[in-house]
């Protein structure tokens, strides 16, 4: 039971991250990294699958091993959230305490995301036996 819970929300997940692809005030990433989360519980196969994809892989697997943001993505998401907080503003036309409140929760955002480490490039021991052509692969 839990585990078709946990497919469906991965699968959940993954469709925002698919919508957010198209949106530009929508986050891609952040679903991902939450549908593979859902999948190492609930399905290997479509964890791997997103793992190994060549557009959003390579993040995800810098912020599953390392918990690192690349510069790109703190400056995209940091972007995304000036531009999300300008069509807010723009759109809502809030009260001076509800602009205040999401203002705080952008700028809070964006510290934790820019003090996430760079993803560092891996050794060349770690590399061969992280892409299984090394020595431990039995090649």
């Amino acid at each position: 039971m839990m585990r078709a819970l946990w497919l469906i929300l991965g699968c959940v997940m993954l469709a925002l991250g698919v919508i957010g692809a198209f949106l530009p005030v929508m986050p891609t990433t952040i679903f991902l990294i939450l549908a593979v989360g859902c999948f190492s519980r609930s399905s290997p196969r479509l964890e791997r699958w997103l793992l190994d994809s060549p557009t959003y892989g390579p993040s995800l697997r810098a912020w599953r091993e390392q918990g690192a943001v690349s510069r790109k993505g703190k400056l995209y998401a940091s972007l995304g959230m000036v531009v999300g907080y300008g069509l807010f503003w723009w759109g809502a036309h809030p009260s001076f305490w509800l602009a205040a409140g999401v203002g705080l929760f952008f700028l809070a955002s964006a510290a934790y995301v820019l003090t996430r480490p760079s993803p560092q490039a891996l050794d060349s021991a770690e590399q061969t036996s992280a892409d299984g052509s090394g020595p431990a692969a039995g090649n």
